[in-house]
Formats: structure tokens, sequence, C-alpha cells
């Protein structure tokens, strides 16, 4: 009998995507037509920090702990008043008023792995249910036009779209490099592929469809590719999508004051990327430019990753409010967990889950203001804490998504977006 589940590898290329989906498939699993009243919905760029950066030595500084708890960095004023933060986050400091520090966020998984997929999702891992990461929810419930996607993830995914299903994909942008010619593949037309050529391509395209007709139950994958392939010509044609990629039209100056690092560049294209109209972006800073998971040498180390970091989400927080975007963009960046309070023999923190913390900027976030608190040592929240799932749903929240909303899963069962957590109190205005 035919096997009528047709996986990506086995379906032609037409220009790479970064995801392994060629442009075709991508725009053929998003497929749908955007009312004109969806483009109007709110856009969001979540900042993860992977390897989970040690919240005592950036926003909840412990000036007062014992010297192997409170490290080498001091605490300064910021714009806010009595809101400190670590030493090197001067350009954020200036800017506290546009931003709410999440203090005291706990939870109780220390592995990376399924710490991630808890921090990206909202959700812990389950055995039963794959979560949906969040641009995948927001590429479901608020589609972009059809000449862009709506959710672009600035490296590869972590999660991906779990059980809302692969239509809800991100496309999959490399990181960009300061200073180098930056496209993504399949869109720019680069790397020898051209509209001649793609036509070749699309024609086989429409050959193989012509081939498969009267099997109907086939795979939907296959039975589309004709009408799909000519939309991701279009696609890749469209002035619209070309210009959001393209870091080359901005000013050098524009370019410097993201800072000529990877982090500022994709920072820098994230921007463009919601000014353009796109709903979701991910920005994912890992190994090896950005690992902040300082087993050792953590204050070393964190003296040249937190400078970067302060300068392209402070370039972030100025260029939106510009451009009169910020009161519609909602904004997190997080890690997936804390560092210990006790500093180890090689100068560095280990993982630990019981203390973390976030920042949440845009849309209905009152800036200003901190939220939350730990301990003395840093060590667990001095009160009943945050969890990651209210973080998750504060960010919903924040999007204008329900986060009480229920969608049918994999499981054949209706399951809430965020099943254990509710937006944080006094975190918006309003």
């Amino acid at each position: 009998m035919m096997n009528r589940q047709i996986t990506r590898r086995q379906v032609l290329q037409v220009g790479a995507l970064g995801s392994g989906l060629s442009l075709a498939q991508y725009l053929r699993l998003v497929a749908a037509q955007v009312p004109l009243e969806e483009r109007a919905k709110r856009s969001a760029v979540f900042i993860f920090m992977e390897g989970a950066p040690s919240h005592q030595d950036t926003f909840d500084l412990k000036p007062n702990a014992p010297a192997a708890v409170r490290g080498a960095f001091s605490p300064i004023a910021t714009r806010a008043t009595g809101v400190h933060i670590c030493e090197h986050l001067p350009l954020l400091a200036q800017r506290a008023d546009k931003f709410a520090v999440l203090r005291g966020i706990t939870h109780n998984v220390a592995d990376h792995g399924l710490a991630k997929k808890y921090l990206l999702t909202g959700n812990k891992a389950s055995q039963t249910v794959s979560y949906p990461e969040y641009g995948s929810v927001v590429s479901h419930e608020y589609p972009s036009v059809p000449e862009l996607p709506t959710y672009v993830s600035i490296d590869e995914a972590f999660v991906g779209p779990g059980y809302l299903g692969s239509r809800y994909s991100p496309l999959t942008a490399d990181k960009p490099q300061h200073g180098m010619s930056y496209s993504v593949r399949g869109v720019s037309l680069e790397d020898g592929l051209t509209v001649e050529k793609y036509k070749s391509q699309n024609k086989l395209l429409e050959d193989l469809d012509i081939a498969f007709r009267g099997f109907e139950d086939l795979d939907d994958q296959v039975r589309g590719m004709d009408r799909f392939s000519q939309q991701a010509f279009n696609i890749i044609s469209s002035p619209q999508t070309r210009l959001a990629f393209d870091l080359s039209k901005e000013k050098p100056a524009e370019s410097e004051r993201f800072g000529k690092h990877e982090f500022g560049q994709s920072l820098l294209l994230a921007a463009r990327l919601i000014e353009a109209g796109v709903h979701f972006v991910t920005v994912r800073l890992r190994p090896a430019e950005f690992d902040f998971d300082t087993h050792t040498d953590n204050f070393s180390r964190l003296q040249s990753l937190l400078p970067p970091f302060d300068r392209g989400l402070s370039a972030l927080l100025d260029r939106l409010q510009e451009r009169e975007l910020l009161s519609t963009t909602a904004i997190l960046a997080a890690g997936e967990f804390g560092r210990t309070p006790k500093i180890n023999q090689n100068a560095g923190r280990d993982h630990w889950a019981r203390a973390m913390c976030a920042v949440m900027a845009g849309g209905d976030v009152q800036g200003g203001q901190v939220l939350g608190e730990t301990d003395a040592t840093a060590a667990e929240p001095a009160s009943d804490g945050f969890s990651p799932d209210d973080l998750a749903a504060s960010f919903f929240r924040n999007i204008g998504i329900d986060p009480t909303h229920e969608f049918q899963t994999n499981v054949g069962r209706p399951i809430t977006l965020v099943r254990d957590g509710l937006p944080i109190p006094r975190l918006f205005t309003g």
C-alpha cells in the first residue's frame, strides 16, 4: 500500500529556507486569506537568552549578600525611582521607564532541554501533548498579509508548532552579521536561484501535480503543490518581503546604534520585520557567540555578553518608540532558569531553577517598575513568586491573546493555551 504521508525531504526544494521547508511548502502550509482587519493585530518580539543568564548579576543584584554570593558586579541607579540593575547595563538603566523587571520567577526544572520547552511555551513538557511555542500561537491567531510570513525565528526554532501543526512553523532566518550581505535563502533569489530557474522548477512541480491527480486522499502537501509554488514565486518577487529582510537599506548610524555584533544586527532585523508587518519574531541568543551557561568564569564572560545585550535591546526599545510601534509590540527577554546563589570554585554559577528574572516591555506593560522579589541571597522568591506559566499568560495577554483560550490538540481533546498561569497583577496599565 502506498504511504500517503510525504516527508519534507521527499518534496522538491524550491529555494530551501533555513527551516528545511521550501518557500512553496511554507506558503502552502500557512495558506490563509487574511482579512484586512487582521493586519492591525499586535506584534511581539521574544528574546530568548539561551543558557540562562544569572539573575543576581543582571537584574536582581544583592549588594549586601556575602562575597561568595553577591559576586563582582555593583548595582547602578536607573531612570526609574528605586530600580537598580547591573553596572554593565547602563543604556538600559537610562531606559528603565520603558520596561518592567520581573523578579522571583520560580520553577523546578533545572535541565536545559526541558526548561527551554517550558519557557518557550509556558507549559511544562508533557509526554502526551506537544505544546506550541509563542510564535506559532500568534501565527495561528494573527496571520500576516499573504506577502509576508507571520512568524520568523532568527536562528532555528527549538520547540516548533506542536499540536497546532506544521503550517504554523516559523520561517527560519540565519543570524545576520554586521557588514556582510544578508538574505534569506529562497526569498532573495541569490545563490544561483534565478527567476527562469524557478519557473523551470515550478513547471516540474505542476507536472508532478498532474501525475498525482486522481489520488484524492493523498497528503495535501502533494495536492497543493502547483498553487503554492505560484504563491512562492509571488512572495519571492514581492518588494515588501525582500525589503523587510534587507539590512543594507539601513543607514550606517542605525546599524551602529544596534551594535556591530550578531545580537544587535538580529534585533535590527527584528525591528525591520515588525515594521513590515510580521507579527512575531523570536531571537535566540545561544552558543557560541552568546553563551549564558556560565559554569566557569561567570563574571568575565558576562562582561563580554552584557554590553551587546544592553546596546541591542536599548536600540530596539528606542526604534520602536520612535516609529510609534512600542505600544503595539510586546517584548519579552528571558532565559530558561537562573544561576546558583553561591559562586562555585571555577568562578562560575551553576543551574538554578528556583529563582530567575525576566524583562517585559511594550504593549500595555507599565514600565519603570519591579514586580516580585527574591530573598537576601537571590535563592528563591521572598513570597509566592511567579511561574513561567504566569510569565507566558502575561506575554499572551500583552499580545492580545487570551491565555485561557482552548485549542484542539493532537490527542483529540481541548486544552487551555496556558494551563496553570495567570497574568501577573500590576504589570499592565489600566
